[in-house]
C-alpha cells in the first residue's frame, strides 16, 4: 500500500486510502466481526482509521473500542484519527440544540471521552470537525497544546476549514496543523478552484477527502449532474476494460488520487469486497485528458 508522509512531522504518515467508520454502528457487525474487518484492512495496508466523537450518535468510538479490546496489539498498526467540536442535541452531549463548541472545556472533555471509549491512551491525529464562529483561537490553541503535552493527542489538524480559518488557529499554535479533512469528489470539485487544495499544497498540509463518491450519487444519484458523471465514468470504464461492477468506483478514486495535493480519500463502506475492489484504484493512472474529461462531466461545462 502506498503511503503519504507528512512533510511537517517526520513521524506521521497515512495509508494512501483511509478507512472511514462513520457508519460503523449501521453495519450490524458483532465485535468479533468488526475486529475481523479491521484486521483485513490492516493486512491490505489500510492503516488509517477515521472516526469522530459524534459518529453513530456518539456510539461509533465505543463500537471501535469494543473490537480493538479483543486484540489490543492491533493498535500499534493503526493511525487513529478522531474529531470534535460538533455537539448534537440530545442526552449524549447534554446539548439542547445542535451547535459547534471549541471551548477548552468541551475539547478536553471530548478528547478524553473519545480515548476512553476507544480504549486507547493517545489518538494519532485530532481534527477540529467544523469551524466554530465563536472560536477563541488563543484559548483553543492553549488546550490543544496541553493535550499534546499530556500525550493524549499526537498531532493536530482541522476539518472543513477554509484557508483563513486555518491561518487563524495556526497563528496561535507552536506546532503545525498537519491535515485538513474536506469534502472533495467529482460532484464537489470546488476545493480545486477556491483555494483549499492550493493552500494545502502551499503549507504542506495533507488533505483528507471525505465523501469521495458524493454520498453515493456517483453510483445511484438520479439528478442531472450525477447522471452525467455516471455516464462519463461508465464510458471510460468500458474503454479501459475495467469491471462493470467496480470500474466506476476505481476511476472516481483514481481521479482524486492524481491531484498533486496528494489527497487521502476516506472510504466508509462496511463491505469487505467493495473495499478490496476500491483499492485497485491505486493501480490506475489517468492521463491528463481523461482527468479533464471527468472534470468536465463533474462541472457540467468545458474549461474556460
Amino acid at each position: 500500500m502506498q503511503r503519504i508522509h507528512s512533510s511537517l512531522n517526520s513521524d506521521l504518515s497515512f495509508s494512501r486510502i483511509a478507512f472511514g467508520l462513520w457508519r460503523l454502528t449501521d453495519w450490524g457487525y458483532c465485535p468479533q466481526e468488526r475486529l475481523a474487518l479491521f484486521e483485513q484492512m490492516l493486512d491490505l495496508g489500510v492503516t488509517t482509521f477515521d472516526l469522530a466523537d459524534i459518529y453513530g450518535s456518539y456510539r461509533c468510538e465505543q463500537f471501535f473500542g469494543e473490537a480493538l479490546k479483543l486484540k489490543p496489539a492491533l493498535r500499534e498498526r493503526m493511525e487513529i484519527v478522531s474529531k470534535c467540536s460538533i455537539r448534537l442535541a440530545g442526552e449524549a452531549s447534554g446539548a439542547s440544540i445542535n451547535h459547534y463548541d471549541t471551548s477548552p472545556a468541551h475539547v478536553r472533555r471530548a478528547v478524553e471521552t473519545s480515548l476512553h471509549d476507544m480504549g486507547i491512551e493517545q489518538m494519532d491525529l485530532l481534527l477540529l470537525h467544523r469551524p466554530d464562529p465563536l472560536m477563541d483561537a488563543e484559548a483553543l490553541a492553549e488546550v490543544l497544546e496541553q493535550l499534546v503535552a499530556e500525550g493524549k493527542v499526537k498531532h493536530l489538524g482541522v476539518s472543513n476549514y477554509l484557508p483563513h480559518q486555518t491561518d487563524l488557529l495556526q497563528s496561535r499554535l507552536s506546532r503545525p496543523l498537519v491535515a485538513n479533512q474536506i469534502e472533495v469528489s467529482l460532484l464537489h470539485s470546488q476545493p480545486m478552484f477556491d483555494g483549499q487544495l492550493d493552500y494545502c499544497q502551499q503549507h504542506k498540509i495533507i488533505p483528507m477527502a471525505w465523501s469521495p463518491f458524493a454520498g453515493g450519487r456517483l453510483f445511484s444519484g438520479e439528478d442531472v449532474d450525477a447522471a452525467r458523471v455516471q455516464q462519463s465514468l461508465r464510458l471510460l470504464s468500458e474503454a479501459r476494460g475495467l469491471s462493470a461492477d467496480s470500474g466506476v468506483m476505481q476511476l472516481a478514486l483514481a481521479w482524486l488520487l492524481k491531484h498533486p495535493a496528494q489527497m487521502v480519500p476516506v472510504l466508509g463502506s462496511g463491505n469487505p469486497e467493495r473495499l478490496v475492489a476500491a483499492l485497485k484504484a491505486l493501480d490506475l493512472e489517468l492521463d491528463r485528458e481523461e482527468w479533464f474529461e471527468l472534470l468536465r462531466a463533474g462541472r457540467g461545462r468545458d474549461v474556460d
